[in-house]
């Protein structure tokens, strides 16, 4: 697909751009600082991923920068690869940002991109909502004032009463009043005052708030007497560099040979590449154009973007959903509105550098656990059990398995879990892997696909690709009444396929659903013979 030239729609992109641009700007210093990156690698993300991924990318409305998904993966690596150094960490896990890129862009090249589909939508899920508790359960202490305690997440968790009972008020207040914003802020009705971004008011109210307790040299009063155990923060504010220079770190590749390493890059290649192609796909469905991405090309570009943000001292970048949501709501019509958020934000650390520096760091947390709560919602736990009790136990067994290990071995054992239960439900090891279908003439522009068996997260790739294939503005039937069991990954996908396809002017049915007993209160929970 041909991207649009910059004099289509330059009015509307740099509008849009410049909105974005605010709300990117104080995310990505704090997934920076959360990530136990320097705060300048979150920028540096957004301008890789603004300049140069908007222009090789197979997206049209998508911003591409660090997210908050990633935090998880990162803050892992960096503590398990420097081994207590900070900054060797930091410079390792460039070295794995470098090669999980490389690996994205063959991959892209390879077109994997359809490879998203084969994780199921419950362990996706419940992915998201562990790193949202991860996320929360790093940040509660910044805004508290106080350094994190216990080792593993679980402990660390646990650790959050005791550590949070001795909090600093001035940054207790500074955070409180981030949270209350972010509340409270959408629900004013002013046309003037909705333009203007939630978390820069949060920004905003924590430089005031700063400059009048005088963070800079805040340090706890006599009336703190605390145990031992619990350590207030060394500082308050965001730490960036004199000179902008000294903000580029080059890789280490020094544990190229280590277990530890490739874990790293796995993970990071993993959740960056499901968390893009599941943003940038999601996205699609919200362009007002109904324009559709090229998923593998969009993969390659963020590898390619990973590769040179890693080299120069970046984070790792996503097609990120909420910025890109931001972008279309503000009027954004093609890549050149993520090329101007990048490139405003190149411009504001340029001219203004000294004004990160007064930005407290509870402010930029209290904007991580909005964002951690969004994703551990309890509507999530709830849209999980409308889906059915199955659904609900892979939800949470990943959740659990996560905050117990770790994220790339957490969703191994969701996947592991939900093969499992197909199996019990009597699915060959044949079938687990493989869909039986037919696809049939039904007349001049007229298809039928009639499925049996088994139709599952695991086997239906081939069924998606044949699909994939039928023109525009014919007549497609999914035919299930042979089909043994449905499950909700499958029912999901034949759905927005349907709605899609419409959209796109063409006629699409579902026959056969009535012979198979749903398996939840939603319309898409998994669905089996009665008989079975």
């Amino acid at each position: 697909m041909q991207k649009p030239s910059l004099a289509n729609h330059w009015r509307q992109d740099l509008t849009a751009g410049f909105l974005v641009f605010l709300i990117a700007l104080p995310l990505c210093l704090g997934i920076a600082v959360a990530s136990g990156f320097p705060p300048m690698a979150g920028i540096i993300s957004a301008i890789v991923g603004g300049l140069l991924v908007s222009r090789i990318g197979g997206a049209q409305l998508t911003i591409t920068g660090p997210a908050a998904g990633l935090i998880v993966v990162i803050l892992t690596s960096v503590q398990t690869l420097g081994e207590g150094d900070a900054l060797a960490g930091y410079r390792y896990t460039l070295a794995a940002i470098v090669i999980a890129g490389a690996l994205q862009t063959v991959l892209g090249y390879f077109k994997a991109g359809r490879l998203a589909a084969f994780f199921p939508a419950s362990v996706v899920h419940g992915m998201l909502a562990a790193i949202g508790i991860i996320i929360i359960s790093k940040q509660l202490p910044v805004m508290a004032g106080v350094q994190s305690q216990g080792v593993s997440i679980l402990s660390g968790i646990a650790a959050l009463p005791h550590s949070l009972i001795y909090f600093m008020p001035q940054i207790g207040l500074i955070a409180l009043a981030g949270i209350v914003v972010l509340i409270g802020w959408p629900q004013i009705q002013q046309p003037l005052l909705c333009k203007i971004p939630a978390p820069i008011i949060v920004i905003a109210s924590g430089i005031l708030l700063g400059h009048l307790f005088q963070l800079e040299q805040l340090q706890p009063g006599e009336a703190f007497i605390v145990p031992k155990d619990i350590l207030f923060a060394p500082h308050f504010l965001v730490t960036f560099p004199d000179s902008l220079l000294a903000s580029f770190y080059l890789p280490d590749f020094g544990k190229l040979t280590a277990f530890a390493f490739w874990e790293s890059v796995v993970s990071i290649c993993l959740v960056g590449s499901l968390e893009s192609l599941l943003s940038a796909a999601a996205v699609d469905k919200l362009d007002p154009e109904k324009r559709y991405s090229d998923l593998n090309k969009e993969l390659r570009a963020v590898g390619i973007g990973n590769v040179v943000s890693g080299m120069i001292g970046g984070l790792p970048m996503i097609a990120e959903i909420v910025r890109s949501s931001a972008n279309i709501d503000a009027g954004g019509r093609s890549s050149w509105a993520n090329f101007f958020h990048g490139g405003f934000v190149l411009l504001f650390v340029v001219l203004f550098p000294d004004l990160i520096s007064t930005i407290p760091l509870a402010s930029l947390a209290a904007l991580l656990v909005y964002t951690g709560f969004r994703l551990a919602s309890p509507q999530a736990f709830a849209k999980s059990m409308d889906l059915g009790k199955e659904q609900l136990a892979l939800f949470v067994i990943t959740i659990f398995a996560i905050l117990a290990s770790n994220l790339l071995i957490g969703v191994l054992i969701g996947i592991a879990a939900k093969l499992l239960l197909h199996i019990g439900r009597g699915v060959s090891l044949g079938n687990l892997l493989s869909i039986s279908y037919k696809l049939q003439a039904n007349g001049p522009n007229s298809w039928i696909i009639k499925v049996s068996g088994a139709a599952l997260f695991s086997n239906f790739l081939a069924l998606k690709s044949q699909v994939a294939t039928l023109a525009d503005g014919q007549t497609v039937i999914f035919d299930l009444s042979a089909a043994d069991l449905i499950d909700h990954t499958v029912m999901e996908f034949i759905a927005h396929y349907q709605e899609d396809y419409i959209a796109r002017g063409g006629r699409c049915e579902i026959h056969g659903l009535a012979d198979l007993e749903s398996l939840g209160d939603h319309a898409l929970a998994a669905r089996q013979r009665r008989y079975i």
